[in-house]
C-alpha cells in the first residue's frame, strides 16, 4: 500500500503527463503542484514509485512517465465519476433528443461520444438475445406472401418476407396475427421459442402450412446473432497520439476494422456494472496493448441491452473520458425507456 504523499506525486505525474504528454520532473511537479514538500523528498517518492513499478524513466536524465500499472493505481484510486458540466449535459440532450429512430440514435451517440472525449468511440446496437417483443406485425403483400414486422423493446426492427406455398385469405393471416400478438407480446426473446412450440397445433389443418412458415420464420428473427453489430466512429483522433503508438498505430487500426474485435472489447461491460476500465496489458486484444479502453453498459431500466465506450492511448484523460462515458450510456439508456 502507497502512502498518501506517494499517491499524491503520483497523482501530480499522471495529470501532468496526460496534460503535457512530456516526461514529468520533479521540479514541475514543485512548481505545478502544492505538494507540501521539498524537492528532495519528491525526488525520493518518485525513485520509490519507479522502483514499485508505477512509474519509469524513458530516456536517461529526463522526466518519468506513468506505466500502466500507475495508470491502474490512479483509476483505481479515484474518488469517483467526473460529473459533467450543465452545458456539457445540455448539449448530449439537445444532440441525442433529434433523433428519429435507433438507428439514428446509434450514429449520433457514436459522433457525440467521440467528440466529448476526443478518443474512438464504439457503440453497441441493442441486443435481441436480451429484448422483449413490444409488437408483433404480419401483413399479407399477396396472396401467396406476408411480411413479419417484429419491433423490440429497445427499438430494433426486424422485417422478415414469408413466402407461401399456397394462397391464404386476408382474414387467415388477421387470425394469425392476433393469436401471435396475444401470445408473444411482451415477452422476452429468449421465450419465444418455447411459446411457439405446437403453435400451429390450434390452426386448421389448411392453414398450418402458412401458420408454420410464418412461425419458422419468426424464431429465426429472434435466434439469430444479427444484434451483433458495433457502430465506430472517431478513428480520426488517433492522429492526435501518433508518438503514443510507436511502431503501433498500425496495429491499432487493424483491430478496430473487425467487428468480432470491437464486440469482445464490449462484451463484458453489458455484463460487469458500472464502468470497466482496461489499461494496456489488461486489454484482452494483443494489438490494442498500447490503448485503454473505457466501457459502460446501457439498457432499460435494471436490464442492459448493450455496451458503448471509447479506445485511446493509455494516458488518456482518465476522470473526463469516464464521465463523458458514464453521462451518454445514461442518456441512450433514456432514450430507451421512453420508447
Amino acid at each position: 500500500m502507497l502512502e498518501d504523499r506517494r499517491l499524491a506525486v503520483l497523482r501530480a505525474i499522471v495529470e501532468d503527463y496526460v496534460a503535457t504528454h512530456e516526461p514529468v520532473g520533479s521540479k514541475a511537479l514543485v512548481e505545478r503542484h502544492s505538494l507540501g514538500v521539498s524537492p528532495a523528498t519528491i525526488r525520493n517518492d518518485m525513485a520509490a514509485l519507479e522502483e514499485e513499478g508505477y512509474i519509469a524513466q524513458p530516456h536517461t536524465s529526463a522526466g518519468r512517465v506513468p506505466t500502466d500499472l500507475g495508470y491502474r493505481l490512479f483509476v483505481d484510486r479515484l474518488s469517483g465519476v467526473k460529473p459533467l458540466s450543465a452545458p456539457e449535459r445540455r448539449a448530449i440532450v439537445q444532440f441525442l433528443d433529434g433523433a428519429v429512430d435507433l438507428d439514428d440514435v446509434m450514429v449520433r451517440t457514436v459522433r457525440l461520444l467521440a467528440q466529448m472525449t476526443r478518443q474512438v468511440a464504439l457503440v453497441q446496437y441493442p441486443s435481441l438475445s436480451r429484448s422483449s417483443v413490444r409488437h408483433l406485425e404480419i401483413i399479407a403483400v399477396s396472396s401467396t406472401r406476408v411480411l413479419i414486422v417484429l419491433i423490440a423493446d429497445t427499438g430494433r426492427v426486424e422485417q422478415r418476407m414469408v413466402d407461401i406455398a399456397s394462397p391464404v385469405s386476408e382474414s387467415t393471416v388477421a387470425d394469425v396475427r392476433a393469436r401471435l400478438l396475444t401470445a408473444v407480446t411482451g415477452q422476452p426473446f429468449g421465450a419465444v421459442p418455447e411459446i411457439l412450440q405446437g403453435f400451429s397445433d390450434a390452426f386448421d389443418p389448411g392453414a398450418r402450412p402458412m401458420v408454420s412458415a410464418i412461425t419458422a420464420t419468426l424464431l429465426e428473427a429472434v435466434t439469430e446473432r444479427v444484434d451483433e453489430r458495433v457502430v465506430i466512429g472517431g478513428t480520426a483522433h488517433l492522429a492526435r497520439y501518433g508518438e503514443a503508438f510507436t511502431l503501433a498505430i498500425q496495429p491499432v487500426l487493424e483491430a478496430l476494422e473487425e467487428q468480432v474485435v470491437l464486440l469482445r472489447l464490449l462484451g463484458e461491460a453489458s455484463v460487469a456494472p458500472g464502468i470497466t476500465v482496461r489499461i494496456g496489458h489488461e486489454n484482452p486484444v494483443e494489438r490494442l496493448e498500447s490503448t485503454s479502453v473505457v466501457t459502460t453498459s446501457y439498457g432499460r431500466g435494471e436490464q442492459s441491452v448493450a455496451s458503448l465506450g471509447v479506445v485511446g492511448p493509455t494516458h488518456m484523460d482518465y476522470p473526463g473520458t469516464m464521465g463523458a462515458v458514464h453521462a451518454v450510456a445514461q442518456y441512450v439508456s433514456k432514450i430507451l425507456e421512453g420508447q
